[in-house]
């Protein structure tokens, strides 16, 4: 019989690097929500690829951050964490962005642990030739990924397979993501307010369900909470006459729609929580660490 391979892989890298697209484009369908704004992704997601011979464990984590922030404290925490656990660490690099020392640095630190790093190249559909020398200078095993496209995912696949340690399945083979369907459901409403609203916002902005009701099999009834700091952003957020959060509410039920394949009836409020980006049990509670 063929040996049997398992284990974790870390999807590391700068925020926007790519890791939330990345994986979708892996598992062939939408676990983590993206975006082009600022600390999408903000808690380790883990989706789970069974292949012949093979189960991969992917964890998407926040790219990290300069900034001091509570909150950027604690996700670059999970980050950090993430490379110090898995068995095969991908760090990923935007190639319009090219190579930086940060880069260098990290993969310095994920070498120290003596277990397999790949170096992983990502939209090179949009980017004919990476900014600056491909593979890095000192990168022994680099590859060039598109997550649109699909180009070079497989032969990434292949390679991450080998380096696996052999182990049995560390999950039922119909088992996507360790997360919740009410942590999902709560990120698709986030991605929606997202992509909706200004640059700055979305940091200041979580979303909590507050009731998830599926007593009727053909539909599930939700209410969610659009958290914010400060009463001027609740005002951003609902929008003149209603029109942004009602236009959120009609973006974010047809994604969940999608996600639960049943109708779905989508109650949304904004609810202003001063100070909640500063308060680490509140962070926790919400699903974020």
């Amino acid at each position: 019989m063929t040996p049997h391979r398992a284990g974790v892989v870390a999807l590391l890298g700068r925020p926007n690097a790519g890791k939330s697209s990345l994986l979708n484009t892996i598992l062939g369908e939408k676990l983590a929500i993206v975006s082009d704004k600022p600390q999408t992704t903000r808690s380790r997601i883990l989706g789970i690829l069974n292949r012949p011979g093979a189960q991969l464990l992917f964890v998407d984590t926040p790219g990290r951050h300069g900034s001091e922030r509570t909150l950027n404290a604690l996700l670059n925490e999970q980050a950090r964490e993430a490379g110090n656990d898995c068995d095969v660490a991908l760090l990923l690099v935007d190639l319009g962005e090219g190579w930086g020392r940060d880069h260098t640095s990290w993969l310095a630190q994920l070498e120290e642990r003596g277990k397999p790093v790949l170096v992983v190249g990502t939209k090179c559909d949009r980017h004919e030739a990476a900014r600056g020398p491909w593979p890095p200078p000192g990168v022994r095993c680099a590859f060039r990924t598109s997550a649109r496209t699909g180009e070079g995912i497989e032969a990434l696949l292949a390679e991450v397979t080998r380096q696996l340690p052999l182990s049995p399945p560390l999950y039922p083979d119909d088992e996507v993501s360790d997360r919740s369907l009410r942590f999902l459901v709560a990120e698709r409403v986030r991605e929606a307010a997202i992509d909706s609203l200004e640059q700055e916002l979305p940091y200041a902005l979580a979303v909590e369900i507050e009731s998830y009701d599926e007593s009727r099999p053909d539909l599930v009834r939700i209410r969610a909470n659009l958290i914010v700091e400060r009463a001027s952003q609740k005002q951003i957020v609902i929008g003149q006459g209603g029109e942004r959060i009602k236009g959120i509410g009609i973006r974010a039920r047809r994604e969940i729609e999608s996600l639960l394949e049943t109708h779905v009836h989508l109650a949304l409020w904004v609810k202003v929580e001063p100070k909640w980006t500063k308060k680490p049990a509140r962070i926790r509670a919400l699903g974020y660490v």
